[in-house]
Parts: structure tokens; sequence; C-alpha cells
């Protein structure tokens, strides 16, 4: 496992999954969950940002109501995970606040990430979370979804969750070592991979398999997190829960389990994702002093838009066209075309007294916004 792979990474995704969490289903592992909490810590004196994904609430909720199988209606699920739910989130405020941290919690759906307007939502609540030091600690709102909005497991919670808040790094910990060729537990002759390229087609061969009545997912969710991670620009790492600092030896480098390294970086995945994959719902008109900042490399102002064509949410993809009608770019806007059109040609210091509100001083962050000419 080469060292500078995660040991470059400033943002950190970490998923724990049920069995881990609730010992197999025997009730929540308290000493583990304490014991995760002392490694984030030890990641966050190093500067890293760290997101927990933690699965459980379902398990935790068997547990308390007594049941030994996972049910498969969806109501029960939801009854589940709200008696869970509960539980589970004491542990990990009490266990982190042991080490001065404090921790947020944020249940997510498909449709969360699926709507743009909540993605920004979503992303911006994570991102100001990380700024102020608080470890976010995700799961899916078990309590609300059904079949059609469900991510299905945490392991693609994480991978979207690593997209959201462009995270460098995905770290799955489970109740494996990591990925091996075949099942161990049924082939003797079955070896540990130590690296592979995330997305390789006979990885997923090798990972076929279901998960425990505990958890849903087993070893194909997590290759196939790894592939969909890949594609924003993140590393995953697929290691064992109940490796003595199975966190900060990752985060420094050292081979433990699985690494399924990403082809490209964060920033030019996105960039990427946005100059093939949007279908823009709008235009920007550009003066030449904002053609010139975009081709600087900056970010776009309210002040460079001469006038605004179509109509639009916040978040909508937008071409930015030059005076003479050539497209520069395109980007994802901060606010809808109702708002860009109040604003339009106007300092961003001007924002909060025209909408009554400031989201953010820029109407396309440079992150989110991609050169075509």
């Amino acid at each position: 496992m080469t060292p500078t792979r995660l040991a470059a990474s400033r943002r950190l995704v970490v998923k724990v999954g049920s069995a881990l969490v609730t010992n197999n289903g025997t009730g929540l592992d308290l000493a583990a969950i304490g014991e995760w909490a002392r490694q984030i810590a030890v990641l966050r004196k190093q500067g890293k940002e760290v997101v927990l994904v933690s699965s459980g609430a379902i398990a935790c909720g068997m547990q308390r109501l007594g049941w030994s199988k996972r049910p498969h209606a969806v109501h029960e699920l939801q009854a589940a995970a709200a008696v869970g739910q509960m539980g589970l989130a004491q542990v990990y405020e009490s266990a982190f606040a042991k080490h001065g941290l404090a921790t947020a919690q944020v249940l997510l759906t498909h449709d969360d990430l699926a709507d743009r307007k909540r993605y920004l939502n979503a992303r911006s609540t994570l991102t100001t979370l990380l700024q102020l030091g608080v470890v976010p600690i995700i799961n899916e709102n078990d309590t609300v979804v059904t079949d059609e909005i469900k991510f299905g497991d945490n392991d693609t919670l994480g991978a979207l969750v690593a997209n959201l808040v462009e995270a460098e790094a995905l770290i799955i910990l489970t109740d494996q070592p990591g990925l091996y060729t075949a099942d161990p537990r049924k082939d003797p002759n079955a070896t540990l991979i130590g690296e592979a390229a995330a997305g390789e087609a006979r990885l997923e061969a090798m990972a076929g398999g279901a998960g425990t009545s505990i958890g849903k997912g087993g070893m194909i969710t997590k290759v196939l997190a790894a592939k969909r991670a890949a594609r924003s620009g993140a590393h995953t790492a697929i290691a064992s829960g109940r490796e003595p600092d199975v966190m900060p030896r990752l985060a420094a480098g050292e081979a433990i389990g699985t690494l399924l390294v990403a082809g490209t970086q964060p920033l030019a995945a996105r960039k990427q994702w946005l100059a093939d994959h949007l279908q823009l719902v709008g235009k920007l008109i550009l003066d030449a002093g904002a053609v010139k900042a975009l081709r600087d490399g900056r970010s776009l102002l309210p002040v460079g838009v001469k006038s605004v064509e179509g109509e639009f949410e916040r978040g909508a993809a937008v071409a930015c066209v030059t005076p003479e009608g050539q497209e520069l770019a395109r980007g994802l806007t901060n606010y809808a075309s109702s708002e860009t059109r109040l604003i339009a040609g106007r300092s961003s210091g001007d924002i909060e007294s025209i909408l009554g509100y400031i989201d953010e001083p820029e109407l396309i962050h440079r992150d989110n916004l991609i050169l075509l000419g």
C-alpha cells in the first residue's frame, strides 16, 4: 500500500458497519465505539477532518426490542430505527465528549442527495460543521425511508458522503480484515488483496456474497462503494474495525486491509462531472471583466453578470456566456434565477441587503465551475 495515498488525505469519511457497532447484534459495543472516538480524536489533533458514517440504528433497535432476526417489513424496520437511533446518538455523544469533541447527528435519505438544492444544503451543513471542529455522525434516515428512496446499505451512503464533502479518502471498517480473492470462510486458499484499482471488474466477482443477518451489505457493497467514491477521486480502504489503532495507522499510510485506489483527484473528477453529465437549465451573460476573472481561475461574482436567461433553482447547472454569445464555462449556481436577476451587476457586499440573506459571496464558486474555452 503506497503510504502517500492516504497519508496525504486531509478530509476522511469513516464508515463503521452494524456488526461492529453492535458486536454482531448483541447490543451496542460501548468499548469499540469509545475506541473509535479516541482514534478520531487522534486524527483531529493531526489536523485531519473526519466524517463518521455509522450503521447500527436498526440493529440497536432490534436488540432493544428483543428481535433476533432483521424484519423485512418497512414499518418494522422504521420502528426499530426510531428506537435504536436514540441509543446510538447518545453513546456517540458521550464517547466523543470524553475527548473534548462535539458531535452532530445528520440523518440522510437518497432524496436529500438526488435533489440538487438539498444536496447543496447538506454539503453546506457538513462543511460548516467540519470548520467548527465538530464530528458529523451520519446515518441513513431509516425512520422514514421506503423501498424507493433508501440507499440500501451504508457503504453506498459512505461513498456518497465522500463525494458530498469532497473527501480524499473513504475508510470502510468491517468485521473482516479486508477484501480477499475468495470468501476466506469457504476457501482456505483465499488471499488478501493489498491494493488494486477501484472499479476493476474482477473485484466484484471476488466480493460476491450477501451480508449478515444484522447488516444489509456484504463485501460486494464495499467494492461498489469504492467504485462510486473513486468517481469523485476518493481512495477507499477496507479494513477490520477491530484492528488496533486502525484509523491513525491507515491515515499514516500503513498497509492494513485493502486499498482501492481512485484514478483521479477530487477536483478533477468533480469538474469532469460538471462538464459532461449535467443538462444546463439557464444562461448567465457575463461582462468582459467576469470573462477575464474566470479565465484567471477565479470564481464568478454577481457583479460580472449582465443578464440571466432561463428559470432555475439554487444548485442548478448553468452556462456562463461571453458578451459575444460563446459558452465560456458552466457551473452550479449558489442562487436561484429570481435571486440572480436581483443581484446581477451588484457587489457581493450588497447581496444581503437585496435578498435579505447571504448564502455565499460568489454566484458560482470556482470549485463548482469548469472552463470550456
